[in-house]
């Protein structure tokens, strides 16, 4: 070592050796990257058409195509051509629900969820600054952006009708369907909530600025805050897979446990108050469950 240091000083000292001082010591190895913000998206992605595969997959190799559990009432009746006539059905449902309520009939979870909601709306002003104010969540407000949650709770019903198709599988179809048919009626649901509510969003006010008085404020009525689009309809598709494959006991909590994270990105990206995207979860899964899977 003490020769090649020697040697190494003298200037020119290479132009009589058939060797280069580089020979001695190699450039170090190029570093890898880190995982870029796409990256991390390619792979959330791919872990939601797992899910979906997987699921349809288990359940073809427990049942077989079509076939139900002992347990699980016969499907109410789904494909293209029935889509249009069972959504006005499920808006009849929907908009008519004050019936049953005059009839005396699930008033409870009614005025739990009313109650919840109105509680969270309270507390809504403390808590909402603390995200507005801080950039604690940027790196998973990048990989849950508005954009990526859309493009993410699109992929799994259509991936699944995909596969149902592949497969020769009805129930997955239809499964696929359902999901389908919860989004459109949570969605105009919501848009008449929003439209009704006039809420700002987060995003909408200073950081230092006034989170008390947000409702019949925004210019904005199909895009304003109340209730979370982005949860109802994260709860709608969760809700149809986590009922449909409800006998493979990990579904539910995949499921649910996306939509959660959903829901939680659209208060940490400042779109929502916790208490809209509360309601979302529950009308979400409020539709689904009783409505476009009629009890299931």
């Amino acid at each position: 070592m003490a020769v090649v240091v020697a040697v190494s000083g003298g200037p020119g000292i290479n132009a009589g050796f058939p060797f280069s001082i580089e020979d001695f010591y190699p450039p170090p190895a190029p570093q890898l990257a880190p995982m870029t913000r796409s990256a991390h998206h390619v792979q959330l992605y791919v872990a939601l058409i797992c899910f979906s595969f997987s699921a349809l997959s288990l359940h073809g190799q427990k049942l077989g195509p079509g076939a139900q559990t002992p347990s699980q009432p016969p499907d109410r009746e789904v494909s293209w051509r029935r889509l249009p006539m069972n959504f006005l059905h499920d808006q009849e449902n929907i908009w008519l629900f004050p019936r049953e309520l005059a009839k005396g009939h699930d008033w409870l979870p009614t005025v739990a969820i009313a109650g919840i909601t109105a509680g969270l709306v309270a507390l809504d002003p403390h808590d909402a600054p603390d995200f507005r104010r801080t950039a604690t969540f940027d790196d998973f407000n990048g990989a849950f952006s508005g954009k990526n949650t859309a493009l993410e709770m699109a992929l799994v019903p259509t991936m699944l009708y995909a596969i149902g198709l592949a497969r020769r599988d009805s129930y997955g179809e239809k499964t696929a369907l359902f999901a389908g048919e919860a989004v459109l009626d949570s969605t105009v649901l919501e848009v008449a909530m929003k439209a009704v509510s006039h809420r700002l969003r987060p995003s909408d006010i200073a950081p230092s600025g006034d989170f008390s008085d947000t409702f019949f404020r925004s210019h904005k009525p199909f895009s304003s805050s109340f209730p979370s689009g982005h949860t109802i309809e994260a709860f709608s598709i969760a809700t149809v897979l986590a009922r449909r494959y409800r006998s493979h006991h990990w579904v539910p909590w995949v499921a649910y446990g996306v939509a959660g994270v959903i829901g939680f990105s659209r208060i940490t990206l400042q779109s929502h108050f916790p208490s809209d995207v509360f309601l979302g979860a529950a009308l979400g899964y409020s539709v689904s469950r009783f409505v476009v899977l009629g009890g299931h």
